[in-house]
């Protein structure tokens, strides 16, 4: 339980930050597309008798450059990732009839956070540091390129090696994500948080820390209550950021209006003014 609020703390806030730029340049399919491909690297490195995790950084990292390679647009990257989302899938498949016991590549589909031990807490800890600082140094050709390509571009912003950094660090923070939720929910801690934070602010920074506020949230509290509970974790965690979806959603923008109601209270005259106007 202790090294899965250490590992599940640490990959909280990479997907946080992750995820913001993941929403903001509509690549949510591809964030979905890597943790499928990873999969299919896990079943791999179960054939070679190597720790899954190895073989989901090693295949989402070719895959994310492959995608950013293929589809240096956002507007139609969708054929490139299909393309190298399906021969990802038939090599995983092939891999999981390599191998009669795949159990350790199965789990990878639903997350596996109570099996960490110290040595992947530590492994979590030392790939998701390089990551942190690679989107700080980054950041500003990441978020101008993200609100706008053509304008970035002619600023001479070089998109193709942005876009291949920018998927690099999306697979490995994917890989790093799907132990706590999985490969088939992997959208709980890269997407949910980022478009809750961007509902609530247009601020970039503001929307990052709520969005790495909100995945900790749904970490520790879903860790917390399966804890006394015979269910899965990674079901607690996308339960709770999807409730917290739809709050902002549906819910938040009918209590603003209300809010400023209240606050704008009517001043009185005061008694010289009410005579004068008499």
């Amino acid at each position: 339980m202790q090294h899965a609020f250490e590992a599940g703390t640490v990959i909280a806030i990479v997907a946080g930050v992750i995820g913001y730029f993941v929403v903001l340049r509509r690549s949510s399919f591809a964030a979905h597309a890597l943790s499928d491909i990873g999969f299919a690297g896990a079943a791999g490195a179960v054939v070679i008798g190597v720790n899954p995790v190895y073989g989901l950084l090693l295949f989402t990292t070719f895959g994310g450059v492959g995608i950013a390679i293929l589809g240096p647009r956002a507007a139609n990257r969708d054929v490139e990732i299909g393309t190298v989302l399906a021969f990802m899938l038939g090599l995983g498949v092939l891999f999981l009839n390599l191998h009669a016991y795949a159990n350790e590549a199965i789990s990878i589909l639903f997350g596996e956070i109570f099996g960490i031990n110290p040595n992947g807490v530590w492994l979590t800890l030392g790939v998701s540091i390089p990551i942190l600082i690679a989107v700080a140094i980054v950041y500003r050709p990441l978020l101008f390129s993200s609100l706008d390509e053509d304008v970035a571009e002619a600023k001479g912003v070089p998109m193709l090696l942005i876009g291949i950094i920018f998927m690099v660090l999306v697979a490995v923070a994917t890989s790093m994500a799907v132990q706590v939720v999985g490969v088939l929910l992997i959208f709980a801690l890269m997407v949910t948080p980022a478009a809750i934070g961007q509902r609530l602010t247009r601020s970039p920074a503001r929307a990052i820390l709520i969005s790495v506020v909100i995945a900790l949230l749904a970490t520790w509290l879903g860790l917390f209550i399966a804890f006394y509970e015979p269910y899965p974790v990674s079901f607690f965690i996308t339960t709770i950021v999807f409730l917290l979806y739809l709050f902002v959603r549906f819910i938040y923008p009918k209590l603003k209006p209300l809010k400023r109601t209240q606050t704008k209270q009517p001043q009185l005259q005061p008694d010289s003014q009410l005579a004068n106007s008499k």
